[in-house]
């Protein structure tokens, strides 16, 4: 069977991946994981037991007898209450804890790390860093001793780790994002795909984007790829997520936080072949209660593009233009992400958080155009013409979130209650100055100079309140219920001016102010239960929302409002083997537009171009099918495959249409609700260990959609594919290289989009739409080469390049009975980026109380990794 599912991968462009490294074996310069152990000691009648001895031990083989020996790692005496915690415990392998205390019987617990089921339905994105803090509850000290089973340890984080309802990208092994933002680690993701402008789909529909499982303001571009410990992809979310998203899913990215007893940290510089220099910091000092985390980055922006567009549009009585527009732009810029919190840990089961985080940026792009237009019958005003446009934008930004967290856990594993708050604040400004020139042709005779300054920016806040409740109510089941409120308002402006010959600015009539309010009130509950080799998770969401936007200038106003919505999602999952599995799942979710989609503002900063957001946009609604299959061979090589359907009916997609009235050449760029799309794919995706230092991650996503809009052709259906491959060798000498590509055939164009900013000279002629329109086939390759060196391999050099063979490009085409476009551009190719990163730390690895005793004489600092 595993030659056949081998053979079926090489079919599909060698599709295999690797697995995890035994036996707790660490890679790179990462430094092993660990957990802490913590519980109360009580008395038969529950009663917490003070100064009772509890020491945690392992055993290993001594080198000289050659006989096992115990070694101990760590120690205390409980608290006034019973309370004690054993911090700093690697992860991989066995323990026995050690209970003694006067007047009752000693007390031998075997103890190790619960790692979840990577395949167990529902999973908390949370839950493997969840796993890392192991409960022990309530141990009474009598005569009949509760002892706790031990748990076999799995080995450590591999790149990928895969379930069927989700996959963890684990950041940390991925060095060709060394340096870069979010945008460079999800290059590397299985099942996402990145066009060149940093655009994210996930089986070709843009995502929910959450950073530590809530939604976020940010963009991806503003989250440094060094703050990210992984990134976790689910498909299919239950009904425990919020129901947004679409047709796409969630990627839920997992910033960096340690909770070692001691400090720990790394600092970081790197520069690039474009002269970029970039670097960060991070710290972690915990003590007692009090853990406090913090890290800073800086990064400059430098980027170069090149564009044409190639468009037709037809008239009435045969009349046609034909332009031609070329482009090249470049821009500067940087930006300062910070982020620090502290963790009060209350006693065991109880703990407080107050993070926050900063993002500031400023981005100065300009473009330069040289358009053709060439009337092919005279009857629209104008004749054949050509114009040399130059457009500069100044663009900044501030973002801000604020939270709150509480987390109580219950003696039994698993029992917990959290609740959180969460405050959003950003601030955008841009202003935009075009200058065309426009000259008579033939001869080339200048004509009139036009000027244009457009102001834009707005100001964003959210509130997110949400608390959850999980139990375990017995061993194979499970019931979740939680609330969650958000609340978010934000104010846009756009203002337009011309510049007389006097010099003198002249306000038009397309200023607009948009304000609007989007509320959602959410509650859910999961029930999950195993049967023997039969598990089943059932949930239901309910979800009220309103929208509210008004145009002060227009005196317009436009409300959504609608009662209460169900979202019922089902998980069935059934082991074949101990090695095969097969599963089930089905979910209806929503995608409301967004404020650039909605904002009514008529950006003319390209006039080939003009784009308008439509207000009266109405959410989208989902239903998701999904039927996946999961193979585990016995070195731990990992394959899965799912096959899924999903119908998307009031499809909101960028929609290109004709009004004179807004653009003078026609054409307007907006969003409209389609009747439906249909998406039916099949995802291949799997890892194998090819040789002791060769890992290979492969996937393989092949699909085809179609979309009906009433009173419009119906666009080409046809199959789709696309293919990411991800390639890690360890070398010798501490050296360890990583090549990954990928290929994407044809496809029908993503249908969300949704802007990202104001201004910036048009959109390098206008975006392509699903409704009208595919992009042609692209590829990529990326590599990087990294050395570790200094004890423990504290400090590491990489050299990453991004498209080695300057091959990726957007190559998009669509076409209506009143035009044809085709696209054509290239940015960033072949960026060279140098990266120095060292780490530090000291962790206090004994805990035992009392001083100057044998125990803590003998604790093994060798299994203590920094």
């Amino acid at each position: 069977m595993r030659k056949f599912y081998i053979l079926l991968l090489l079919g599909f462009i060698s599709l295999q991946s690797f697995s995890q490294m035994p036996g707790g074996q660490m890679r790179g310069n990462g430094q092993a994981p660990a957990g802490r152990f913590y519980g109360k000691v009580v008395d038969a009648a529950n009663k917490g037991l003070e100064a009772v001895s509890v020491t945690l031990v392992t055993t290993k083989m001594d080198s000289a007898t050659k006989k096992p020996k115990e070694i101990i790692i760590g120690g205390m005496l409980t608290s006034s209450v019973g309370d004690f915690s054993i911090e700093n415990v690697p992860v991989f392998g066995k323990y026995k804890l050690k209970i003694t205390g006067i007047g009752f019987k000693e007390l031998n617990m075997p103890v190790a790390f619960e790692m979840p089921n990577k395949n167990a339905m529902g999973n908390d994105p949370a839950a493997m860093l969840g796993a890392l803090d192991k409960d022990l509850g309530n141990i009474k000290m009598q005569i009949d001793e509760n002892v706790l089973g031990s748990v076999t340890v799995t080995a450590s984080k591999p790149l990928l780790q895969m379930g069927i309802d989700r996959k963890i990208f684990n950041v940390e092994k991925n060095i060709t994002s060394a340096g870069g933002t979010a945008v460079d680690v999800m290059k590397n993701v299985p099942s996402v795909n990145v066009d060149i402008d940093g655009n994210v789909t996930l089986r070709n529909n843009t995502p929910q984007i959450f950073v530590d499982g809530r939604p976020t303001n940010l963009t991806l571009e503003q989250i440094p790829a060094d703050a990210i410990e992984s990134v976790e992809i689910i498909t299919n979310p239950s009904a425990k997520f919020d129901a947004s998203g679409g047709t796409a899913g969630i990627l839920n990215i997992v910033m960096k936080k340690n909770r070692r007893v001691g400090y720990s940290g790394n600092v970081r510089i790197n520069a690039d072949s474009r002269g970029r220099v970039g670097g960060g910091a991070d710290i972690n000092l915990r003590q007692n209660k009090i853990n406090i985390f913090g890290s800073g980055n800086l990064f400059q922006r430098k980027s170069i593009s090149t564009g044409f567009t190639d468009r037709t549009n037809f008239g009435n009585n045969d009349s046609s233009t034909h332009f031609t527009q070329n482009d090249n732009s470049g821009g500067t810029g940087q930006f300062r992400f910070g982020r620090a919190g502290i963790d009060y840990f209350i006693d065991n089961r109880n703990t407080f958080t107050v993070s926050g985080t900063l993002m500031k940026g400023k981005m100065s792009p300009n473009q330069t155009s040289d358009i053709n237009i060439d009337s092919l019958a005279d009857n629209m005003g104008y004749g054949s013409s050509y114009q040399h446009r130059i457009s500069n934008t100044d663009y900044t930004f501030n973002n801000s979130r604020a939270q709150f967290s509480y987390k109580h856990n219950f003696p039994q594993t698993g029992h917990e209650l959290t609740a959180d708050a969460t405050y959003d604040k950003g601030k955008s400004t841009s202003e935009n100055n075009t200058n065309t020139n426009y000259y008579a042709m033939p001869g080339n005779v200048f004509n009139k100079t036009y000027q244009q300054i457009q102001l834009g920016g707005g100001n964003n806040e959210s509130w997110v309140l949400q608390t959850d409740y999980a139990n375990p109510i017995s061993a194979n089941s499970k019931i979740e219920v939680g609330l969650r409120a958000s609340m978010r308002q934000s104010n846009n402006f756009n203002q337009f001016y011309t510049r007389t010959i006097n010099g003198e600015l002249k306000p038009t009539s397309l200023n607009t102010i948009y304000n609007n309010k989007d509320n959602v009130y959410a509650a859910y509950a999961n029930f999950s239960n195993r049967i023997k080799n039969f598990g089943y998770q059932l949930g239901l969401r309910a979800e009220r929302s309103d929208y509210t936007g008004d145009i002060p200038t227009k005196n317009q106003t436009f409300r959504i409002n609608f009662p209460i919505s169900f979202f019922p999602s089902m998980f069935l999952s059934q082991k074949l083997t101990e090695t095969d599995e097969i599963q089930f799942n089905y979910s209806r979710r929503i995608n409301r537009p967004n404020v650039f989609q909605l904002f009514p503002f008529i950006d003319s900063s390209d006039l080939l171009n003009v784009s308008v957001g439509n207000p009266a946009l109405q959410p989208e609604f989902t239903n998701s099918f999904e039927l996946s299959y999961s193979k585990t061979f016995k070195n731990r090589d990992n394959f899965i495959a799912s096959a899924y359907f999903k119908n998307t009916n009031d499809l909101i997609t960028r929609f290109q249409k004709i009004d004179t009235s807004i653009s003078k050449y026609g054409v307007v760029n907006t969003y409209i609700n389609a009747n439906r799309m249909y998406i039916t794919g099949l995802e291949l995706t799997a890892r194998n260990k090819m040789t002791n230092w060769w890992d290979l991650t492969s996937n393989v996503n092949l699909f085809t959609a179609k979309v009906s809009i009433d009173n419009q052709p119906s666009p080409e259906q046809f199959p789709s594919y696309f293919v990411k491959l991800n390639n890690t060798f360890k070398l010798p000498k501490n050296f360890s290289f990583q090549l990954s590509g990928d290929y994407q055939s044809k496809i029908i164009s993503s249908p969300g989009g949704g802007g990202r900013g104001f201004g910036g000279g048009g959109m390098f002629g206008g975006n392509n739409t699903a409704s009208q329109g595919y992009i042609r086939p692209n590829y990529g390759v990326d590599a990087a080469i990294k050395f570790d060196f200094l004890k423990d391999k504290k400090a590491s050099l990489s050299l990453n390049v991004n498209d080695i063979l300057r091959t990726r490009k957007y190559d998009a085409h669509s076409e209506s009975t009143f035009f044809v476009q085709d696209i054509v551009r290239r940015r960033d190719p072949q960026i060279f980026r140098l990266n120095f990163n060292y780490r530090f730390g000291k962790f206090d690895a004994n805990l035992f109380k009392r001083k100057n005793t044998k125990a803590e004489n003998n604790v093994d600092m060798g299994n203590m990794n920094m």
